[in-house]
């Protein structure tokens, strides 16, 4: 049997501890007794980024707003990596307007920006939309193991 892992709710944010080898066995959370894993993006803010930033399940964050039009033509492609990426990775959408200070504690120059985080820290960044299958590749080359 492998080391737990950390992975946050995404339905409560809370914690949850998990042995690697149950992720795809359909895990629910130990506080609200929901999913771990609902196969969609995650809508993430201040209040709720680093329980997920900082869990040993790596996050893919796409960093958007709704003004933006190459945003809007990428959120299908994230949406659709997210029931792909799981049990792997967390995905989760951070709205810049809303959540301003995680854009600049990220230093967000420009939208979209994808990063992936993994126990705290940026493993990877990305600038700009990417059609399906390179947004795939870029996900398969640079998100973490467990």
């Amino acid at each position: 049997m492998s080391e737990p892992i950390t992975l946050a709710c995404p339905h409560c944010h809370r914690r949850n501890r998990l042995a690697a080898e149950r992720l795809d066995q359909t895990p629910r959370c130990g506080a609200c007794k929901e999913s771990l894993f609902i196969g969609a993006p995650v809508d993430l803010g201040t209040a709720n980024f680093n329980a997920h930033a900082n869990a040993d399940l790596p996050l893919v964050v796409d960093f958007w707003a709704s003004w933006c039009g190459p945003c809007k033509q990428f959120a299908p492609v994230f949406t659709q990596a997210a029931g792909t990426a799981e049990p792997r990775a967390r995905l989760a959408k951070v709205d810049t307007e809303a959540a301003q200070e995680l854009a600049a504690r990220f230093a967000i120059r420009s939208i979209p920006t994808l990063l992936i985080m993994h126990k705290g820290k940026e493993v990877a960044r990305l600038n700009g939309a990417l059609p399906p299958a390179e947004f795939q590749r870029w996900l398969t080359n640079n998100l973490p193991g467990l």
